[in-house]
């Protein structure tokens, strides 16, 4: 699959996939990227892409005229791109968003800045929108790395074990069980810490029981929303 970039400020991307997992799996040519600058596009002498508001308000916004002609050449392109802006007044980015995502070809996700962009960008070009929750970035940079992270999670190859997909977070409207390495006994004064004995005992089924009981509790605990929509579903 491919994830096209849209923003002011590429290098803040670019960076993220020098390391680790998605580091190997872009070598592997497992998705592709580019990215895309709408002051490469913008037809002003000093290639300026924001403006102040029609009607007032504190701040700029993103003129319309270099995006549409981002996201129009952007769209000359590919075959099927697929548009996400990032917003605070969108719907909240979930676990099943990003497993539907992971089958998509090609995902463009558009990065805003300052107060954000002209909305006729967002009404002419969005396929969906999102949040990260409810609070307010400088930028969509990190909110569409987030994204993207997630959504590569999902594609066959990323993961060096695809098992470690299956137990997670959000799983069956759960929180992911307590997981502990060794040693069994760690030793810290004043009092020894210790993990479950069950997990040492080689019996699966009491094993898997035993994880269950401590995502149940983990959930009621941390995601009491969840929980109870865990409790509606078994």
């Amino acid at each position: 699959m491919k994830f096209s970039f849209v923003s002011l400020f590429p290098h803040l991307i670019e960076f993220y996939f020098k390391d680790s997992i998605l580091a190997r799996a872009l070598e592997k040519q497992l998705f592709e990227l580019e990215f895309y600058n709408p002051r490469a596009f913008s037809t002003d002498p000093h290639k300026r892409v924001d403006d102040y508001k029609i009607g007032g308000g504190a701040g700029l916004l993103m003129r319309a005229e270099p995006l549409f002609a981002t996201l129009e050449s952007l769209k000359a392109s590919s075959k099927e791109p697929h548009f996400i802006f990032l917003s605070p007044s969108a719907k909240t980015f979930n676990q099943k968003d990003a497993k539907r995502l992971s089958k998509k070809k090609h995902i463009v996700l558009v990065c805003g800045r300052y107060e954000g962009i002209d909305e006729r960008v967002v009404e002419e070009f969005a396929n969906e929108l999102f949040s990260m929750g409810d609070f307010i970035l400088t930028g969509g940079e990190l909110a569409a790395l987030a994204l993207c992270d997630a959504i590569l999670r999902n594609v066959s190859g990323v993961l060096g074990n695809a098992a470690s997909l299956e137990e997670e977070s959000f799983e069956n409207h759960l929180l992911e069980a307590p997981s502990f390495t060794k040693p069994f006994i760690f030793v810290k004064q004043p009092a020894n810490l210790t993990t479950p004995s069950a997990f040492l005992k080689g019996n699966h089924s009491k094993i898997t029981a035993l994880k269950t009981t401590l995502a149940s509790c983990k959930t009621k605990f941390f995601r009491p929303d969840l929980f109870l929509e865990y409790g509606r579903r078994k």
